[in-house]
């Protein structure tokens, strides 16, 4: 049997709109219009910021020790496995590790049916930010047993698939990556008017910064670098897009820097393709949707050489990657591109063009071949 009827259970689905989140929402979207029933399981609040696709049954969750914005979940309860059972689901697809995904995952088991994952989250690269770092290997450990419970694991970048073998994981990892919507992300919305509204000179040089607004994306290498840049030259210009706890302390040591706050559609649109440089130094992502953005908007990136972001960018050709936190080379890097504009012209192809091979119909229809493939396999041998 290799009919799909899909249940996803995740920790992120619409109270956060991020990476993870609109992933899932447009693999459920493109499953539906396939005609693949599909199923959410995951935390809320209330008043979530996200319209979401397809059904969507909420879980018990808390909010996150000393961040709120995040939930974590307490269970799995029975009216939830009503549901599920009611739904019947011929593939379970675990997009977390947390409490909820090892009740669906032994609920799978139970029940005799094929369990596949993806990696979204690279959470041991966070226990550093947390002073957390000796629950490393505990964490890994965890992971290793969780992962081999699942037929295959989908993994955004051939770089976290590399990793996760180093550490064991091993078997059945097959790659899930990203897309781009490359109308939506595009040159053509370069607003030069919109700069100088915002007290940007047409011989500025805007290096920008997109994501959540949390210390794990090495907010303090992007500061220090534009400081540094800063010092050199007077032409250059940040730019932070994206909005949370980090924002008032950012505010406070980048006066200099525009803060657009959070946007999205056109207004996202614009923030990037009126942008020079793309800096973007965090390390903890499993791929770099907000790079990938970035290019498809035709601009040179510079990026932590680290999973994720070095699957994306070719050092010299649309960008360059640098060592995670060596604000000198960030800065060296930025400035070697601003002060070539024959460079920065050729890397903003590049970039382009990079992103243009990446659609998110044909990485999705990638995923359910993917599941199609799991179905017709043998389930893995449970494992304790």
């Amino acid at each position: 049997m290799n009919d799909p009827r899909v249940a996803i259970f995740t920790g992120n689905y619409n109270h956060i709109q991020d990476g993870v989140s609109l992933t899932l929402n447009r693999l459920v979207a493109y499953l539906e219009t396939e005609g693949v029933p599909v199923i959410v399981f995951g935390p809320t609040v209330e008043n979530p910021p996200m319209d979401h696709e397809g059904e969507f049954v909420p879980v018990p969750s808390v909010p996150m020790p000393g961040r709120s914005e995040y939930r974590i979940t307490v269970g799995f309860p029975e009216s939830a496995q009503k549901r599920l059972r009611e739904f019947d689901p011929t593939l379970i697809h675990l997009a977390t590790p947390d409490v909820l995904g090892f009740r669906a995952m032994r609920w799978a088991q139970a029940n005799n049916i094929q369990i596949v994952a993806s990696y979204h989250t690279h959470f041991t690269s966070y226990l550093k930010y947390y002073n957390l770092d000796m629950l490393k290997l505990l964490g890994w450990k965890y992971l290793e047993w969780f992962y081999s419970q699942c037929k295959h694991i989908y993994v955004p970048s051939p770089s976290m698939a590399k990793e996760l073998n180093e550490e064991g994981i091993d078997e059945g990892i097959r790659i899930w990556a990203r897309g781009v919507n490359t109308d939506e992300f595009n040159p053509k919305f370069r607003d030069m008017e919109w700069r100088r509204s915002i007290g940007i000179e047409d011989s500025d040089k805007v290096v920008s910064f997109v994501s959540r607004l949390v210390w794990e994306k090495n907010l303090q290498t992007y500061v220090d670098t534009v400081k540094r840049l800063r010092q050199k030259y007077d032409s250059i210009k940040p730019m932070i897009v994206g909005d949370g706890p980090a924002k008032k302390e950012l505010e406070h040591m980048l006066p200099e820097a525009h803060f657009t706050g959070f946007v999205t559609g056109d207004e996202l649109s614009r923030a990037y393709a009126s942008s020079d440089v793309f800096l973007f130094p965090s390390e903890t992502e499993t791929f770099g949707n907000v790079t990938l953005e970035a290019m498809s908007s035709g601009l040179p990136c510079v990026v932590a050489d680290a999973t994720g972001s070095r699957s994306l960018v070719e050092s010299g050709v649309n960008g360059f990657l640098a060592a995670p936190r060596d604000t000198k080379e960030f800065a060296r890097c930025v400035a070697k591109i601003l002060e070539d504009e024959l460079m920065q012209e050729s890397m903003a192809k590049a970039a382009r063009q990079k992103a243009l091979a990446y659609s998110w119909e044909n990485v999705n229809k990638k995923l359910l071949e993917n599941y199609r493939e799991a179905l017709s396999e043998p389930r893995p041998q449970l494992k304790f």
